[in-house]
């Protein structure tokens, strides 16, 4: 059958991710981000979608991440009604994910209109929450490792999730179709780190998607914690704050760990932590809950619970609570999303913080272009926020070591499992330099053909 795969998204950037696979009768969107980021790729939530939602057989997430599985509410707004295939996981942190991101589009549409500074009247919210509960609706889990089709009535098209350690439900897609395989590799995890297991080995695939958010560095070495030690210590003893802005799934879990391990061993003092994001919270309950999915060394399941509450741990359960902790000057660790301060929560904290010397803002994951959190990572003497500029005096620190993501080694460890290059091989999921960079070294140590995705590309899949 005659094939194609449209790259809708996470092409020349890190965000947005949507792949339009293109059977002639069927069609399957892989993943249904949403852009994040410079304002021009933030346009593009709002653009007509190139294709009729109603003609969309089916979606697969790879995980549940925004940038993964956030445009998922609009779609169905716009008329999809097929089923959404993911894992249990990923289910699970999507009923936090997909509600909370609707929240933050209205409240955004909200404060804008309120305020004026938005050029749309009125301003109006990508999606809402009654959006976000339909797509919810849609969603049918499958374990891990468990073909299925994909199509009612259609037998030889169906997908396997096989574990990526990226996220708790994280998963490579393999879509079947006839005898050929396609690997969409979703975000890829990392080697020997706690909280998730390893990426899965994988031999073969006859067509390789892979991302490339860090496929030009590698990450700092794992230093024991003694980089968050020494952040923390600083703070404590300057009497300031220390706000940590993070993604709330994936990212609190392995903050809390080593916050958790520093404070037991006494290289930290026991401050306050407050975990101000209700998502981040729910997320622990599924972290969990999971443990099986959970690296080995956090079973059994009292390794598990105990492995992320640290002895003065806080959590901040509504709005009033949250804003009394804005006004509050007590010395203290405040983690809240969102992670690359696009909105959420810690927007006010940053507000309140970024202005005096005491305070130190770290960032633990990857800041894409035009957010905050790049933003302020660049050495920014302002930044914008709730329409105003926000003075910075605090210390900006950022730690890699912690990113979920593959670094450029890491990949191509991974790329090494296989035991037959696939006859094409795209990189998705990463900005021009480091595209570029691992490209070049795939196609000189694994002397694979290698193309590098740009977006609205169709290219035409040869499985016969």
């Amino acid at each position: 059958m005659a094939t194609s795969l449209t790259f809708l998204g996470a092409a020349g950037t890190v965000t947005g991710s949507k792949h339009l696979l293109d059977l002639g009768d069927h069609r399957i969107l892989i993943d249904c981000g949403l852009f994040q980021g410079l304002k021009e790729l933030r346009h593009r939530n709002w653009a007509a979608f190139p294709i009729a939602a109603d003609r969309i057989d089916a979606v697969i997430l790879t995980h549940a991440h925004l940038d993964h599985c956030g445009y998922l509410p609009r779609l169905v707004g716009q008329g999809f009604r097929g089923r959404v295939f993911c894992t249990p996981g990923t289910r699970d942190l999507c009923t936090l994910v997909l509600p909370d991101s609707a929240h933050i589009q209205e409240e955004d549409a909200r404060q804008a209109n309120k305020h004026r500074y938005s050029k749309h009247v009125p301003a109006e919210p990508l999606y809402t929450e009654i959006d976000a509960a339909r797509a919810l609706d849609r969603l049918q889990p499958v374990g891990y490792d468990r073909p299925v089709p994909v199509i009612p009535g259609v037998s030889e098209i169906d997908v396997e999730f096989i574990n990526a350690g990226h996220l708790l439900g994280s998963a490579y897609a393999r879509v079947r179709i006839g005898d050929k395989t396609i690997l969409f590799g979703g975000d890829l995890g990392r080697y020997g780190r706690p909280i998730l297991p390893d990426p899965t080995p994988v031999t073969e695939a006859d067509i390789l998607l892979v991302e490339s958010t860090y496929g030009d560095r590698l990450h700092e070495r794992d230093d024991d914690g003694e980089a968050l030690a020494r952040i923390v210590i600083d703070v404590a003893a300057k009497g300031g704050r220390l706000i940590v802005p993070s993604f709330a799934i994936g990212r609190v879990e392995e903050v809390l760990y080593w916050l958790k391990r520093l404070e037991d061993a006494r290289r930290i003092p026991a401050l306050p932590v407050y975990i101000d994001s209700p998502m981040a919270l729910g997320a622990l309950v599924f972290y969990t809950s999971r443990i099986m999915e959970l690296d080995e060394a956090l079973r059994p399941a009292t390794r598990a619970v105990t492995a992320f509450y640290t002895s003065r741990m806080v959590t901040i359960t509504s709005v009033q609570q949250s804003k009394e902790l804005v006004a509050s000057r007590e010395p203290a660790i405040v983690i809240a999303s969102s992670g690359m301060a696009t909105g959420g929560r810690v927007l006010y904290h940053l507000e309140a913080a970024l202005p005096d010397p005491r305070n130190t803002v770290l960032f633990v994951g990857y800041q894409a272009a035009g957010t905050r959190g790049r933003v302020l990572c660049d050495g920014a003497k302002q930044v914008k926020m709730h329409g105003q500029f926000v003075p910075v005096a605090a210390k900006i620190e950022k730690i890699d070591s912690m990113s979920a993501h593959a670094d450029a080694g890491e990949l191509m460890r991974w790329l090494s499992g296989f035991v037959r290059p696939p006859s094409m091989t795209y990189l998705v999921h990463g900005e021009a330099g480091p595209l570029q960079a691992l490209a070049d070294r795939i196609t000189s140590e694994r002397r694979w053909p290698v193309h590098i995705a740009k977006y609205m590309e169709r290219v035409d899949l040869n499985l016969s």
